[in-house]
């Protein structure tokens, strides 16, 4: 069965595409089909997976606008190890145009309907506003990740989202849930960082993902070479903990399941 994450958060500046991209291909390292698709106009995490938006025929703006399909627009990332539908300039305009369409916060997950078979693991890569593309990959999302640094403003950006995630869930998604929140670019010598990180814990407690991704350069050097740092450079930190951060996914993901199948046991008996 496919799991669909959305990679959110409002905040810009939270290594949202990096996660993105190194969620994508720790996951693909791992042995998983992945689908990462780009939602953000300023196509950063398809730059970072090795490919040119500067030269794409047919982009998500097709395929949100339904005038491609996922087999058409998808190209794979040969840096990454997994298949992308790419993201550029053209997206700004979906914004305006989606609004006069019929079906218009649901468009993504009609268009992600015949691809699920094919992979294990959908990553959405959401751009830092809750615009109508953000809502599109809400809709089309079984859980949702939360990039935060551990800082006093990533607290209160947080609140706004968690609403509107309670919004989409009565009206348009309910099976949508909060699947985590992971702490990013952690540095442990930062008192307020360790401040953050305890309330963090103690509110949200096993919403809190386990791994933590530190500060590390390699991550940040990584996408001007055009390939995720899981690729990059393997042994760094970062690298390493964005794959253990793709083996706690799959264990949450493993444990749903097997949640989801007593409670269809438990409605029979």
């Amino acid at each position: 069965m496919t799991r669909t994450i959305a990679i959110t958060n409002q905040k810009g500046g939270v290594g949202k595409t990096t996660t993105s991209v190194n969620l994508a291909a720790g996951l693909a390292a791992l042995g998983k089909r992945v689908l990462l698709v780009d939602l953000d106009p300023q196509g950063n995490a398809t730059m970072g997976s090795g490919v040119d938006k500067r030269a794409l025929s047919d982009s998500v703006y097709q395929l949100i606008l339904g005038l491609a399909t996922v087999d058409r627009v998808r190209v794979h990332s040969q840096a990454g190890g997994y298949d992308l539908v790419p993201a550029n300039r053209d997206l700004a305009g979906a914004e305006v145009e989606l609004v006069g369409l019929d079906h218009r916060e649901t468009r993504l997950k009609a268009a992600l309907e015949t691809a699920l078979s094919a992979y294990d693991f959908i990553v959405l890569d959401c751009p830092p506003a809750l615009n109508m593309l953000t809502v599109n990959g809400l809709v089309a999302a079984d859980a949702i990740m939360i990039p935060m640094q551990c800082e006093y403003y990533a607290l209160e950006g947080l609140t706004d989202l968690v609403n509107t995630v309670k919004r989409v869930r009565q009206n348009l998604n309910p099976r949508l849930e909060i699947d985590g929140l992971l702490r990013t670019m952690f540095d442990p010598r930062s008192t307020l960082a360790q401040q953050v990180s305890a309330q963090l814990q103690s509110h949200f407690g096993a919403k809190v993902y386990t791994t933590v991704i530190p500060r590390n350069i390699r991550l940040a050097e990584a996408p001007s070479f055009g390939m995720p740092a899981v690729s990059f450079d393997a042994a760094c930190k970062g690298s390493q903990a964005y794959v253990a951060l793709a083996k706690e996914v799959i264990e949450r993901e493993r444990i749903s399941a097997i949640n989801q199948q007593s409670d269809a046991v438990d409605i029979v008996n």
